[in-house]
């Protein structure tokens, strides 16, 4: 008996643990910058600055490339990532959200490891992707030379 609640107090002091992770990365975020505003002020800045730039084009594909994100993280990832794409836009002072822009946006507001299924996805809609490899960062040693060969 005395087993099952040591092991039920390491399990919740584990769950504990992972929840201020969590909620410690989100007040990082919540903490003011040298120019007063938090990466979650920008965000929301970006977001309402170019809702109007979406076409339904664009809204589609950022669906289709947030859909291997747990369903659970998506609406995160999603505003996270269309707030890099608004900010990007803005910076371009374009008029809409393009596909090049959304892609570029992509690209930066993504960690290395989803670029595999950006190209991939990419190439299924037959999307060239060689004006945008300098975006990827990654050495020839990890992928080959020729991104549509490697990833049909």
């Amino acid at each position: 008996m005395s087993v099952i609640i040591v092991l039920w107090g390491f399990f919740l002091i584990s769950l504990m643990a992972i929840g201020g992770f969590f909620m410690f990365r989100k007040f990082l975020k919540r903490l003011p910058k040298d120019d007063g505003k938090s990466v979650m002020d920008w965000e929301e800045y970006y977001m309402e600055k170019t809702r109007h730039m979406w076409k339904d084009e664009e809204k589609q594909l950022l669906e289709e490339l947030v859909s291997p994100v747990p369903e659970l993280f998506r609406d995160v990832a999603r505003h996270k990532i269309a707030s890099k794409i608004g900010e990007i836009s803005l910076k371009k002072e374009q008029h809409s959200i393009t596909q090049s822009t959304l892609i570029e946006g992509y690209i930066i507001a993504t960690p290395k490891r989803d670029h595999k299924f950006l190209i991939k996805k990419l190439n299924q809609k037959e999307i060239d992707i060689t004006p945008y490899e300098h975006l990827f960062e990654v050495s020839k040693d990890n992928y080959a030379s020729d991104w549509k060969e490697k990833y049909k």
